[in-house]
């Protein structure tokens, strides 16, 4: 996850506290050296709708084997011992869970920040005040358009309309929210139409994502954008990103899923304001880039844990069998030891690049999906062989 906004101008939010610390550099097992990873938790696979990119292929059925509240409970507290900083519940949909707002409160009580991830149709002013009340740090609303776009995509019409009910019922309540957009061929010319659309909503953050390929968006390779719209796409954020700061708006703006977004701002910096630049450099060198398996894991609703949401593929135990801290730091799993320490099993571009130590190699499962290879280059990366230092074929 990239801040556009505390890269460019030392903005803090609560998540720069983990993303950029000193400590963070070098940890092996969590956020900081002190701490454990971020955790998702997909509590449940049912969900009210059916996004064609749904990594988890959701749907309105009720899924058999999914965690019970007292072993989520038992779960949780493994999870308070780790040391993990934040819960973000998933799903599907998380509030299909009968029981989410009880978890959700003693994931508070047990000293952990819970965040949810949700579609935002089940919202209600009645749910909105009991999130708040609960702790709820933070509710991301996932949205990939406006309107007929996003309904399109979320496989129900009036979807967007009750997400977004649900926005201003947490915006009503005090709560704080944000967007979650997935950027890709069918809505990435909105992205200045979504800047208008959160100044207008007063809406908190939002997290730009970087397609991957995962679940149902397994389908949608050749609905990603070129190197070159990627790029465009970037500049449009920091432009909006400049603008809102001018103004004098607070707005929490961040990209996720591509480390390539940290090394472009970087390069831009270089151009524009090379002590600027430095800043830049020193912060994603503190992040240390895509870090799937090292500070940030997922568990799944059955309770297998994998290195993140999208790579359910790979699992290395289960918490109904043993507590989510052995598991994660358990280094016979060898695709959890390579990630802890990936640099010497990375191919192509990525092995090449010159600056490894800022991205680690992006995401392994997008590699996967297009080459066969869990440790090839990230087919997402729209740096330049030439910006990257790649050797040219004539020195090869």
């Amino acid at each position: 996850m990239i801040s556009v906004t505390r890269l460019l101008f030392d903005t803090e939010y609560f998540g720069d506290s983990l993303r950029y610390s000193r400590h963070a550099h070098g940890a092996k097992n969590g956020a900081t050296g002190s701490s454990g990873p971020v955790v998702v938790w997909n509590s449940t696979r049912t969900c009210n709708l059916q996004c064609v990119h749904c990594y988890m292929d959701s749907d309105s059925q009720k899924y058999n084997g999914e965690l019970t509240t007292e072993e989520a409970r038992s779960f949780i507290d493994d999870l308070a011992e780790f040391h993990v900083p934040v819960l973000l519940f998933s799903g599907g949909e998380p509030l299909m869970r009968p029981d989410f707002f009880e978890l959700a409160a003693y994931t508070a009580q047990k000293g952990i920040r819970p965040t949810l991830s949700t579609n935002g149709t089940l919202i209600t002013p009645e749910a909105a005040r009991r999130i708040k009340e609960i702790g709820v740090g933070y509710v991301g609303v996932s949205l990939d358009g406006l309107r007929a776009v996003n309904d399109k995509f979320r496989g129900r019409e009036g979807a967007f309309a009750a997400a977004m009910g649900g926005i201003r019922n947490c915006v009503e309540a005090g709560q704080r929210v944000g967007l979650r957009f997935t950027i890709n061929r069918h809505n990435y010319e909105e992205l200045d139409r979504i800047f208008d659309f959160i100044e207008a909503e007063k809406i908190d953050r939002v997290c730009f994502y970087h397609l991957v390929y995962s679940g149902r968006g397994k389908q949608m390779v050749a609905d990603d954008i070129t190197p070159e719209e990627s790029r465009q796409a970037l500049d449009t954020i920091i432009r909006r990103t400049r603008d809102f700061e001018k103004r004098g708006l607070h707005k929490e703006i961040l990209t996720v899923d591509n480390h390539a977004d940290g090394v472009y701002l970087y390069l831009r910096a270089l151009c524009e304001d090379p002590a600027r630049a430095e800043k830049i450099k020193t912060l994603i060198g503190c992040n240390g880039g895509n870090r799937s398996g090292i500070a940030f894991g997922e568990v799944d609703p059955s309770g297998n844990v994998h290195p993140d949401q999208f790579t359910q593929h790979i699992s290395f135990g289960n918490v109904r069998e043993r507590k989510f801290g052995d598991i994660w730091t358990d280094l016979s799993q060898p695709v959890l030891a390579g990630l802890k320490d990936r640099k010497p099993l990375l191919k192509g571009r990525c092995a090449e690049c010159r600056y490894l130590d800022f991205c680690n190699g992006n995401f392994r499962t997008r590699a996967e999906a297009v080459t066969g290879d869990f440790w090839e280059s990230d087919p997402a990366c729209y740096l330049t062989d030439e910006e990257i230092g790649k050797k040219t074929a004539i020195n090869d």
